[in-house]
């Protein structure tokens, strides 16, 4: 996959996967044919796997979780006994959104290596897509006892805790995941979340501005921003125009149900549905709710 040259053996599958005895003339009508495949060495099928496996990789951090997920599979075909493999395919079928199979994937690297770390992280993140936020911080805080400095592992754990109404625990869970990653916006952007709600808005507007910096046309710290600017000065300029802006980029955001999705608390939402109903943001609203995913149902509530 990085375009370099398939090893001969490869090749040579390719060109002529099967080969049938010797010579080009027909065999004699009672002369069995043996038919045999010519089959790599072990250590080619295993440099062959995990050149795949980087690749699998790449494109996950690329966002390319289908292809990824794809690729990851051929690699435990090349690899059956790598767990690391497994877990790759797992975490990319995850993200791609197949719970189902992730969870079949995840079965079968636990059982190659149960004290893997990043099987706990995956079996939490697949438990907290499945609606299950207290099983999740049991499978994530397992996990982290084995590897403390998983910042993914800290932002779904704030997550979870989030879900069940925990707000102090995710603002440190949160805080302990941009401290391993300074520049994971997300888990910066849902510091300012619990903050807003902890009734905190001066340093959740700090947060967001701090997000901006690092990812400056994400559309939920935008919207989420003008929210607060505009509970703070109605119909502010900066509001307003980072609105418009967050509407454009990513319609959803104009529906109730997929801020809650999103983790927005209440008192977002509320702020967001004040700001949105300004005259200034009359043609972006329309616009973003005639774009938006959601149902009319959710449209009747802007």
């Amino acid at each position: 996959m990085n375009g370099t040259m398939a090893p001969r053996w490869l090749r040579s599958l390719v060109a002529l996967p099967l080969v049938f005895g010797v010579g080009l003339g027909p065999a004699p009508a009672a002369q069995a044919l043996v038919p045999f495949v010519v089959l790599p060495p072990p250590q080619d099928l295993e440099a062959a796997g995990l050149g795949i496996a980087q690749a699998a990789a790449r494109l996950l951090r690329l966002g390319q979780a289908e292809e990824a997920a794809r690729l990851a599979a051929l690699t435990v075909q090349l690899i059956p006994s790598d767990p690391r493999g497994w877990i790759l395919l797992a975490e990319a079928q995850l993200r791609s959104k197949q719970p189902k199979l992730a969870a079949i994937a995840l079965v079968q690297a636990k059982r190659l290596d149960p004290k893997n770390p990043g099987i706990w992280f995956a079996e939490g993140s697949l438990a907290l897509h499945d609606n299950h936020p207290q099983l999740a911080i049991q499978l994530l805080e397992q996990g982290l006892k084995l590897d403390r400095k998983n910042a993914g592992a800290y932002f779904d754990l704030g997550n979870a805790q989030i879900l069940l109404g925990k707000s102090r625990p995710a603002l440190v869970a949160f805080e302990k995941a941009a401290s391993l990653r300074p520049k994971f916006w997300e888990a910066i952007n849902n510091q300012a979340l619990v903050l807003f709600e902890l009734g905190k808005p001066l340093e959740a507007i700090s947060r967001w501005h701090q997000v901006l910096r690092i990812k400056a046309n994400a559309a939920e710290p935008s919207l989420a921003l003008a929210a607060a600017l505009n509970g703070l000065k109605p119909g502010s300029q900066e509001a307003i125009e980072l609105a418009n802006r967050a509407l454009a980029a990513e319609p959803n955001y104009a529906l109730e149900t997929y801020q809650k999705e999103q983790l927005w608390g209440p008192r977002l939402r509320a702020a967001t549905r004040q700001l949105v109903q300004r005259n200034e943001l009359k043609a972006s609203l329309e616009r973003a709710l005639a774009n938006a995913s959601g149902n009319s149902d959710d449209q009747d509530e802007q």
